[in-house]
């Protein structure tokens, strides 16, 4: 019964993007996009086009069942899950949640292809982000998905972020985990790989890269990752084991 509950999750999440028929691109910002199938795609971009340390935008509401897609620009970011209360560490540092870490995504100023990183929203509960590489955290590239002023109205983004800010270390995961990593070209052909879908407690068996002191560059246009069976397949039985 696990099985197959992870299963058509799994493969409600590829399914999603198998069916997409519309494109955005990063070069002009973020956006949302809805896919032939219903499914709506919050994209954010990490990095910026003139090497600014941002995620754009950096404060969304999303629905449950609703994908983010995380589009990397050069040089080197990453996107990880923390706790309000201890920017710039991940999440399973301070509490028995994995957390999403993308690893870090390196692309080059010449590069025709740039990653991505997808994630399913599973609940509610505000979702605090940052970038691991050097002291990026600390600079202000944090974000959050799902914040929830009304209920507690001290825990906003410009709180998490005077929090990061005052932060003495910029940690990552050990490996990445809790989202499919992508890539786009700007050939329009696209295609995806991985092992959860964001839930409370993701797991992966991909190993992070490392992080590069690489200087930010141009843009390089990127679409919304498109995911063939194979991924589909991959990540049922990723959920599976």
């Amino acid at each position: 019964m696990q099985f197959t509950t992870l299963t058509m999750c799994a493969l409600s999440v590829a399914g999603a993007f198998a069916q997409s028929s519309s494109k955005t691109s990063s070069a002009g910002g973020a956006s949302s996009t809805n896919t032939a199938g219903g499914q709506t795609v919050h994209v954010v971009t990490v990095g910026s086009m003139n090497g600014s340390l941002t995620f754009s935008p950096n404060d969304i509401q999303a629905k449950v069942g609703e994908m983010v897609q995380f589009q990397f620009m050069p040089a080197n970011h990453s996107v990880v899950q923390s706790t309000f209360d201890a920017p710039c560490q991940p999440i399973s540092k301070n509490s028995n949640v994995t957390g999403i870490f993308s690893g870090y995504m390196p692309v080059q100023a010449s590069a025709s292809t740039a990653p991505t990183y997808t994630i399913m929203v599973a609940n509610k509960t505000p979702m605090w982000l940052y970038c691991s590489q050097g002291k990026h955290c600390q600079n202000g590239m944090v974000m959050v998905i799902n914040a929830n002023p009304a209920a507690n109205a001290s825990r906003t983004l410009q709180e998490y972020t005077k929090g990061a800010k005052q932060a003495t270390a910029n940690l990552a995961p050990n490996v990445a985990a809790g989202g499919v990593a992508g890539t786009n070209n700007t050939s329009g052909s696209n295609s995806g790989s991985g092992t959860g879908t964001g839930s409370d407690n993701p797991s992966s068996t991909d190993s992070a890269s490392k992080p590069s002191n690489s200087s930010p560059a141009s843009a390089v246009r990127a679409d919304v990752s498109i995911l063939g069976m194979g991924s589909m397949f991959a990540i049922a039985w990723a959920l599976f084991l």
